[in-house]
């Protein structure tokens, strides 16, 4: 298991300025989230992958900026939308074949169109992104239908091994669910996490501040994908300084040492 930030946590702090502040704080491993199409240039890419080799950062995995729009650009009835959305994401999956990432978040549709038709879809970006040596991985987000643990068990037992998932705890708990529960609906597709504290003050903690099952969860994530990611993932109003959110990482990093 490798552990990481994700820059998303300095937002609005620029991604080069988040990469920069993560890595002189000696964290090891970072997801980008992208924020903008211009991110998306050859030339800003290498500039990040020569930040990331500068510190000997690993970078597991990419956030699109486009994640709120993914309803719309893959599960309309509009085809030529889908056809242009599919030739757009392959300048993601080139940016990230330049930093090294391999995991895509991808949060996928909202409503309730069918498991079947949501399946052809998220099939179409999956085989996209295998051309590039990219897993594309849904995420459980309370707005979208991945918000289910049923619904994951579902449309994993329709794809097989062309599907990988990506845990969000705390949405987990905002859909009213556990992380064990979705967990045990993934199973060996469990490819990434996004972790964070929680219990009595929030569902999105810094660690050490809530009461969540850590080694319990390390333990049985690590059974199931001793390959997958962690990545800690704060929202801006969870922590107050740097200084608390590199802790927070040093927390994680040493819980996670017995399986690295």
């Amino acid at each position: 298991m490798k552990v990481g930030v994700s820059t998303s946590c300095l937002f609005p702090k620029p991604i080069e300025e988040s990469l920069y502040q993560l890595a002189v704080n000696d964290v090891a491993c970072a997801e980008l989230f992208l924020n903008t199409h211009s991110e998306l240039k050859k030339s800003f890419a290498h500039s990040l992958a020569k930040l990331l080799q500068r510190f000997d950062m690993t970078c597991p995995s990419v956030h699109p900026f486009t994640c709120e729009i993914e309803p719309l650009m893959f599960f309309s009835e509009y085809e030529r939308r889908l056809t242009d959305s599919l030739e757009y994401y392959k300048l993601y999956f080139q940016f990230m074949n330049i930093v090294g990432a391999k995991i895509f978040v991808f949060h996928g549709g909202k409503g309730d169109k069918g498991k079947e038709f949501y399946c052809e879809r998220y099939s179409k970006l999956y085989r996209l992104g295998k051309e590039f040596g990219i897993t594309v991985a849904v995420e459980n987000v309370t707005r979208c239908q991945s918000r289910s643990s049923a619904f994951i068990r579902d449309i994993s037992a329709i794809l097989g091994n062309e599907f990988a998932f990506v845990l969000d705890t705390k949405q987990a708990i905002r859909a009213g669910e556990t992380p064990f529960a979705f967990l045990d609906a993934a199973g060996k597709s469990v490819a990434h996490v996004h972790i964070s504290d929680s219990g009595q003050l929030g569902d999105c903690l810094p660690i050490g501040k809530g009461n969540f099952r850590f080694k319990q969860f390390f333990e049985k994530l690590n059974t199931q994908n001793p390959d997958a990611s962690v990545i800690l993932e704060l929202y801006g109003n969870s922590f107050t300084t740097t200084s608390e959110l590199i802790s927070s990482y040093n927390i994680l990093k040493k819980m996670i040492e017995p399986y690295t």
